[in-house]
């Protein structure tokens, strides 16, 4: 098992940078090698919403799942995503400050088969990964007045 977190401030309120986050759908945009995004769960997103996503990997697509284990608006964001190698337990937190939010994350990796014996080295990439997300989320929300999240997101007026 390999932990991996970090934080991050964004001037954004943490109403906006939830809702933006919590909609995977998003995550493209901020994320490039976040491929697709497709929520297989109706409804609004909230507690047991489940996405599939198809990420890049050393230049070859990878399904995940992604499901919302812990849904509390707008502090706290649990999941627990499932891929072929690996799977994903994690938070998101988000803390109103001065300067608008403070977004933590922290992830258990648990990788499955050969890449158990690579542990430390996918350790290392995935918090190299992680602080490139989050930058780059940072940068999206940052560079709109108001985030563009989609219109059924949660907490958005329709």
């Amino acid at each position: 098992m390999a932990h991996i977190e970090g934080e991050i401030t964004i001037a954004q309120p943490p109403e906006d940078v939830f809702d933006f986050v919590a909609d995977e759908r998003n995550e493209p945009c901020f994320n490039p090698q976040m491929l697709s995004v497709e929520q297989l769960s109706p409804g609004p997103v909230g507690l047991g919403t489940r996405f599939r996503a198809e990420v890049t990997s050393r230049g070859r697509p990878l399904e995940m799942i992604v499901e919302f284990t812990q849904f509390e608006r707008p502090r706290r964001l649990s999941s627990s995503t499932r891929m072929t190698a690996m799977d994903i337990r994690g938070t998101l937190t988000f803390e109103p400050v001065p300067e608008g939010t403070r977004m933590g994350w922290h992830w258990e990796l648990a990788p499955r088969g050969f890449l158990r014996l690579l542990t430390p080295l996918v350790a290392r990439k995935g918090r190299r990964q992680e602080e490139a997300i989050w930058a780059g989320l940072k940068r999206c929300l940052e560079e709109q007045e108001t985030p563009s999240a989609q219109a059924d997101a949660p907490g958005r007026a329709q």
